[in-house]
């Protein structure tokens, strides 16, 4: 069978390709549905990774968040019209300590060999999840993206060792949104606090307890423990504030992604024998666990469907170019691909 893949040639362009596939044991081809841009995939059209990263990625399909319908099945799991979610990471080894996403074995689609930017895309069976027929599927484009605050809340569990009577979320973006509305969820009795630059945004955080400003941070305010959701050259200010304004063996979490050195207040950290702790992508459990708290808490999905910003629809190639131009010039939100091609 002859698929089309649709492949970021350069910064900007985007090209057709044509492979054959084939659906082996315990395989599912699947037709993309719904897909979401993520801030990595802006970083490549755009060309704002290295050039040495762009020539060896280069050419590449992206998108890593998305769901789709199974067309055919070869495993007994899964049937034709299935809706499924499609988990990023291929996994060529296990390992009983290190999560898949660790692992240096591990690709990941969008960065390290093709996204979902296909007609079809072949997984194995432990790479989909079933999507029920009462979520939203729009909001179920991006579970991707949700799972990896569910990760980190987990891995928060396990660092965290203190109290957690209250717990700061820095950054204002799509990633502090979503780390904020499951700690609410997960922590009800906690005071969850939103720091950010954009007094615009703070209605949209209508579920935390208190939005404050970067710059106009009470003194005296104190947190628990810390989320660092900016990224990019700001994490540095982020981090610092995080780290001042930690109560003494609190924890740390870093989501945000930069492409340059960082630097950290190590004596401070020492001092006040903080934990920060690393967070990449998710697993399938992550996505499992992600699904069952939707199940449980369907306001979530009520709230989330307040973030989605664009849907466009894609009929063409370049389609795609106007769909990336669209979500980068877009200040919050996700932007979703209706995928027709």
């Amino acid at each position: 069978m002859i698929n089309t893949i649709y492949r970021l040639k350069s910064p900007k362009i985007f090209e057709e390709s044509f492979e054959e596939i084939n659906v082996s044991k315990n395989e599912v081809l699947i037709r993309p549905y719904y897909l979401s841009i993520c801030k990595a995939d802006q970083r490549y059209y755009r060309g704002e990774r290295e050039n040495a990263i762009l020539n060896e990625k280069l050419p590449l399909a992206l998108v890593h968040e998305g769901i789709g319908e199974v067309i055919y099945s070869k495993s007994n799991d899964f049937k034709n019209g299935d809706i499924v979610v499609m988990i990023p990471n291929i996994l060529y080894e296990e390992d009983n300590i290190i999560a898949g996403n660790y692992l240096y074995s591990s690709k990941f689609m969008s960065s390290d060999t093709d996204g979902f930017l296909k007609e079809y895309v072949v997984l194995n069976e432990n790479r989909i999840l079933k999507i029920p027929k009462t979520f939203n599927l729009e909001v179920s484009s991006f579970i991707e993206l949700l799972s990896v605050a569910v990760h980190a809340i987990s891995k928060f569990k396990q660092f965290s060792k203190t109290k957690k009577e209250s717990i700061g979320v820095w950054g204002d973006g799509n990633m502090g949104y979503i780390v904020s509305l499951f700690l609410r969820f997960s922590f009800p009795d906690s005071s969850i606090y939103v720091f950010g630059k954009d007094k615009e945004k703070s209605s949209f955080f209508s579920f935390i307890d208190k939005f404050y400003l970067i710059h106009e941070i009470p003194k005296n305010l104190k947190v628990d423990h810390g989320f660092e959701c900016v990224g990019g050259e700001k994490s540095q200010s982020a981090i610092s504030q995080i780290i001042n304004y930690t109560n003494p063996e609190g924890s740390l979490a870093l989501l945000g992604v930069s492409e340059y050195s960082i630097n950290i207040e190590t004596r401070k950290v020492l001092e006040k024998g903080l934990v920060l702790y690393g967070i990449s992508r998710s697993e399938y459990d992550d996505f499992k666990n992600t699904i069952a708290i939707l199940k449980k808490y369907p306001k979530i999905i009520s709230y989330l469907e307040n973030i989605i910003s664009l849907k466009i629809d894609i009929n063409a190639l370049e389609d795609l170019n106007h769909a990336f131009e669209e979500d980068y010039h877009s200040s919050f939100g996700k932007t979703i691909l209706s995928w027709n091609i």
